[in-house]
């Protein structure tokens, strides 16, 4: 394992580059919860929703799952005999490894690569969630020893994994939203940040959508928004109810791709994949058993959770989707069917999850 810093070379330069979500995968990678002043009633209910997310992923390719050592003597006993589930030791603040987590890459000879980005806790100390992240921003160093393949690390770039998706054809989709925000690379215009993706992610096209719907939390993710599902398709969020929150995002999503051609030329196929139909609220109870620590983003009943299905799993044979107890639900798992008709689509309860600030993605 070999750290290659920006000053020597970059993933594009020697060959390699991120593939698309949907093509065939060794892995998937997931941390644990387990902080107190996130998830409510010290993480149980989210370890509970995060058990049967390994276990569903388990029945069609192996999962790594990263423990902090409090937790590793139970997490191991609760996945003795499951058949692909490897738990492992790992250090980290939070439990998002999408996010402070490497970028794997492949080359034409099927090697691997990883690029390490900076992480900041989504916006360092002008309005990120929590403090301290060292341990987070460190995920990458540990995957690399773990897996023991080079890692690229670029000066001071700073990146999170749920905020771009890759068509693994030389196409990224991302936010204004997120990428342009002052609280993630201020010192970089517009241009220069599709230069640090090109050399990062070995993509010659960058697709801008203006918005995501999570302004607070995240800054945007466009893995709340879009999402390829297959060389020149795309999912897009979707409501033509002009009183839905976010009817405007959805339709200005929707005419961004639909205007856009991807790497190769190509337009765009878009799949329409419903957004729930109300946001995911915290009861007084609920939100009570949550500890309040300083530094933290606190969580109230009032606060608003956005919940999107676009935030699915693609993982070998199957599509994880989020769900919520939502009235759109049902037809959520109908439109991506649809985008991954060769697929079995699985719904997961995952209100718990997203009380975390997240979701399956």
């Amino acid at each position: 394992m070999k750290t290659i810093y920006e000053s020597e070379s970059t993933p594009k330069k020697d060959g390699f580059y991120m593939p698309g979500e949907y093509e065939e995968q060794e892995r998937t990678w997931i941390l644990w919860p387990h902080r107190s002043d996130v998830w409510r009633c010290g993480a149980k209910p989210a370890q509970k929703v995060f058990t049967e997310i390994i276990k569903t992923v388990a029945r069609f390719q192996p999962i790594t799952v990263g423990v902090n050592t409090e937790d590793f003597p139970a997490v191991c006993e609760i996945f003795d005999g499951v058949e692909n589930v490897r738990v492992i030791h790992m250090e980290y603040n939070d439990s998002w490894i999408r996010d402070p987590g490497p970028a794997f890459l492949v080359n034409d000879n099927g090697e691997v690569a990883l690029s390490h980005f900076h992480f900041n806790a989504y916006g360092g100390f002008i309005d990120g969630l929590y403090f301290p992240w060292d341990k987070d921003a460190s995920i990458g160093l540990q995957v690399a020893q773990l897996e023991q393949v080079n890692r690229y690390r670029p000066e001071d770039y700073i990146l999170e994994g749920g905020s771009f998706n890759c068509d693994g054809q030389g196409t990224v989709v991302t936010t204004e939203m997120c990428l342009l925000n002052e609280d993630r690379n201020p010192q970089y215009t517009k241009g220069q940040i599709e230069e640090k993706l090109s050399e990062y992610l070995g993509i010659e096209k960058v697709i801008w959508i203006k918005d995501g719907i999570d302004p607070y939390e995240t800054n945007g993710h466009v893995d709340d928004v879009a999402c390829f599902s297959a060389p020149g398709e795309v999912c897009c969020m979707w409501t033509d109810d002009p009183n839905h929150k976010f009817y405007k995002e959805c339709q200005e999503a929707y005419k961004t791709l639909s205007e856009a051609t991807d790497a190769k030329g190509r337009k765009l196929k878009i799949h329409k994949v419903i957004m729930p139909a109300t946001s995911v609220y915290m009861t007084e109870e609920e939100a009570s058993t949550i500890d309040p620590v300083e530094g933290v983003l606190p969580r109230t009943p009032e606060d608003a959770f956005e919940p999107s299905y676009l935030n699915f799993l693609p993982i070998n044979g199957a599509v994880l989707v989020p769900q919520f107890g939502d009235p759109n639900d049902a037809q959520a798992l109908k439109d991506i069917q649809a985008a991954y008709p060769d697929r079995e689509v699985i719904g997961i309860m995952t209100r718990e999850v997203i009380y975390g600030g997240g979701n399956i993605h």
